[in-house]
């Protein structure tokens, strides 16, 4: 059986907003298993200036990510979209292990196999130290 991640492309308004928001829940679940079935098996990602290939590699990236960023907290939301094609911004808080907060702000760009798998997702980041006082998530 193909495996498929509902909804499916060519996106529309709705039904993009509905992929942004699973991948929303799923990310702020920090489960790496989890979030990586929404990927195709050889999926090709940039996150900042690493290259990461295939699912696996997306679950061990997303082990290391969550054991460093703690107390992570992600907003997307949808910026542009076409037939297989979604861009978010979104931003995301967390702190590190000395206690020190950051707000992360960034742009990414997803393409989808007819499947609905996110088989290509490159994502711009740029970090903002914060005070735990200005946490907005």
């Amino acid at each position: 059986m193909t495996e498929q991640k509902l909804p499916l492309p060519p996106f529309t308004e709705e039904t993009a907003k509905q992929k942004i928001q699973m991948a929303e829940d799923a990310w702020n679940s920090k489960d790496p298993v989890k979030v990586s079935k929404a990927y195709s098996i050889d999926t090709e990602w940039r996150n900042r200036s690493e290259f990461v290939n295939g699912r696996e590699e997306v679950q061990k990236f997303l082990e290391n990510k969550w054991n460093t960023e703690l107390d992570y907290k992600l907003k997307k939301e949808l910026w542009a979209y076409t037939d297989n094609r979604i861009a978010v911004r979104f931003e995301y808080e967390y702190r590190n292990e000395q206690n020190e907060w950051f707000r992360a702000y960034g742009n990414e760009n997803w393409e989808f196999d007819e499947n609905g798998l996110m088989a290509k997702r490159y994502a711009s980041i740029n970090d903002v130290p914060i005070d735990e006082s200005d946490r907005k998530l």
